[in-house]
């Protein structure tokens, strides 16, 4: 079984639900999607299984979401989309993939039930 995390390292919260994951006996794959990039369709499924919108994953603190005008409102999903495929620091961190589902890990113990259970070591 598999733990991905789409991880930020300079971002204390992605490190700080890392470091959990670890302790409790779990090595994941660990994805810097700033280095990696996004996919659109890459984005649609993580925010579709973590039931999250574009608007609700957007980062807002610490990008570039205002200078882009992408806080009003009226922007909508597609433009979203595609600027945190141009601008992949616009998604907010960390997100977990397991096999007990994806979810936008803030604050890092959002990470405890989706690694209740998974095998130790995978």
């Amino acid at each position: 079984m598999n733990v991905v995390v789409y991880h930020n390292p300079e971002c204390g919260t992605s490190r700080n639900t890392l470091a959990l994951i670890r302790e409790r006996g779990i090595e994941p794959v660990v994805i810097e999607y700033l280095k990696e990039g996004w996919t659109r369709p890459q984005l649609l499924g993580l925010f579709a299984a973590a039931g999250l919108t574009p608007r609700q994953a957007l980062r807002v603190s610490k990008s570039p979401a205002e200078e882009l005008g992408l806080t009003d409102e009226s922007v909508d999903d597609d433009r979203l989309l595609d600027a945190m495929v141009a601008h992949p620091v616009l998604v907010n961190r960390p997100i977990v993939c397991t096999e007990n589902g994806v979810r936008l890990c803030r604050p890092k113990e959002m990470v405890l039930d989706l690694i209740d259970g998974v095998e130790r070591g995978a």
